[in-house]
């Protein structure tokens, strides 16, 4: 086993690889940009290591920073996480090169798996069904034009290389193709230094439902079950659980678009973790959109349903040791649903919120796991991706982890910033949602269905001033105990204004 690993993210995902790392009696390395220098990553690491400037290009994008960050910490591995350069075929080839073990698929792997055309391709090939589009990225505008007319309109504009929505763009006519082909490619470039982008067939409505799978270096290859992720907004999913509500109704989904995940992977000859995303229409069709060649943000719901830690796999795996499961060792117990908590504002086109987190108040409980990177006086940076934590509810059913899940979010207070706690509550109350009638066009259409919401600059003004004149009262006059309660009573106060 490892000595010691290099993470090369931030955030939440750097905690959970932290504390996993710790779990193993394995050291870690953290590194950082100078936005991050007070980071929740940095202060748990057992080192640190500055990689530049805030701007992702100059630091965490950066593919010799970090492995040269890796050479002066003497770690054996590193890994990726998600996000950044965790499908850069190119990174996992530069950290093999400098000697050092890559927790994630071999670079190969990754160059036919991580890039979407070349996973489009090798679907077809091995016979698994995949959306209408390009097999090859685009050349520029004049080709955009004839494929869309071909394909037909709406078309999808999507990243050859990443994830997470970044670079995909939904047209509906060819006059507002142009600007979109700039935007998809600009924003490509800048999350995963390659501006490559193809187009295919924007599929109305559907289920987008995901297969996790995990190999190893000795042939083994198994799946561990669906996640359902339709819930997204511009095209980056923001609840998702396990299982999928979809397999209650047509329970032979699983077996057979797990099959068709394994057929995908083992072509590439997979290892480690990887996900295949599918997308499911009303007939129970699926269709192979991609191969994510990595850790998923949302492995957390896997882990409970399936009672198996998937950190730790990665790194026995990478390590060479093998599974040591068959597929029909995996079982499936009980429902998980993850809500992402983003410093965004869902009254204001969900816009970026940063700023200093004044005051947190984070919920526990049976079945409640909380992966978080931030801390109470922690400045959310504007430079990064505003995911802050991810709450997750297990339950033996369905409707018990959503009531567990609005009970924690109920007990969640971050002030200071806007979030999407409320916004999520809102959302586990709706009767479509608790009747599983999920697509990925199911925020759009929640919206309507909202509640009225008015001006609270004032109410929220007025909240803070409560909590800091409570506080000042409790500190002078009263018993720890009370000066607690008053504390969060006040912080409760604020949280219902928003």
């Amino acid at each position: 086993m490892f000595g010691k690993v290099l993470v090369a993210n931030r955030g939440e995902i750097a905690v959970r690889l932290i504390r996993g790392l710790r779990e193993m009696n394995i050291a870690s390395a953290a590194v950082y940009s100078e936005a991050d220098r007070a980071a929740s990553h940095v202060r748990l690491a057992d080192e640190a290591y500055l990689l530049g400037p805030a701007p992702a290009a100059e630091s965490y994008l950066s593919i010799d920073r970090v492995v040269d960050a890796a050479r002066q910490a003497k770690a054996d591995a590193v890994h990726p996480g998600y996000g950044f350069l965790s499908e850069n075929p190119d990174f996992a080839a530069a950290c093999e090169d400098a000697g050092l073990v890559f927790i994630a698929p071999t670079a190969e792997a990754m160059r036919r798996l991580g890039s979407k055309i070349e996973a489009r391709k090798l679907a077809k090939q091995v016979g698994v069904p995949v959306v209408e589009g390009m097999d090859a990225p685009l050349s520029g505008i004049e080709e955009a034009r004839a494929e869309a007319r071909r394909i037909g309109y709406p078309v999808l504009l999507k990243a050859a290389a990443g994830g997470g929505g970044k670079g995909m763009r939904r047209v509906d006519a060819e006059p507002d193709l142009d600007a979109a082909l700039r935007d998809a490619s600009s924003e490509a470039e800048r999350a995963f230094a390659s501006g490559e982008v193809y187009l295919e067939k924007f599929v109305e409505q559907p289920r987008h439902v995901e297969i996790q799978v995990f190999g190893d270096h000795h042939g083994n290859l198994i799946h561990l079950g669906e996640r359902e992720c339709s819930l997204q907004r511009r095209h980056q999913k923001v609840i998702e659980e396990c299982p999928s509500p979809v397999m209650t109704l047509r329970p032979e989904l699983r077996d057979h678009m797990g099959q068709a995940a394994l057929t995908v992977a083992s072509a590439a000859g997979y290892t480690n973790a990887g996900t295949a995303e599918f997308l499911v229409d009303k007939h129970g069709n699926f269709y192979f959109l991609e191969m994510n060649t990595r850790l998923q943000v949302e492995h957390p719901v896997t882990e409970l349903v399936t009672g198996l830690d998937l950190v730790h796999w990665q790194l026995r795996v990478a390590a060479g040791e093998p599974l040591g499961l068959k597929q029909s060792d995996i079982t499936w117990r009980g429902s998980a649903i993850e809500c992402r908590i983003y410093a965004e504002d869902p009254d204001n086109q969900f816009l970026p919120s940063p700023g200093r987190i004044a005051q947190l108040r984070e919920p526990g409980g049976p079945g409640i796991r909380l992966d978080s990177g931030v801390y109470e006086g922690w400045r959310v940076p504007l430079e990064y991706d505003s995911l802050l934590a991810k709450l997750v509810a297990w339950g033996p059913t369905r409707e018990a982890a959503i009531a567990r899940l609005d009970r924690a979010l109920g007990e969640y207070a971050i002030v200071g910033i806007r979030t999407t706690i409320p916004y999520f509550r809102e959302i586990l109350r709706d009767e479509l949602f608790h009747a599983g009638q999920l697509d990925t066009g199911f925020l759009a259409a929640f919206e309507p269905r909202r509640r009225p919401r008015t001006d609270e600059s004032l109410e929220r003004l007025a909240a803070l001033a409560a909590i800091a004149h409570e506080q000042r009262a409790a500190s002078r006059n009263a018993a720890p105990d009370h000066r607690e309660t008053s504390r969060w009573a006040a912080i409760g106060r604020a949280e219902a204004f928003r």
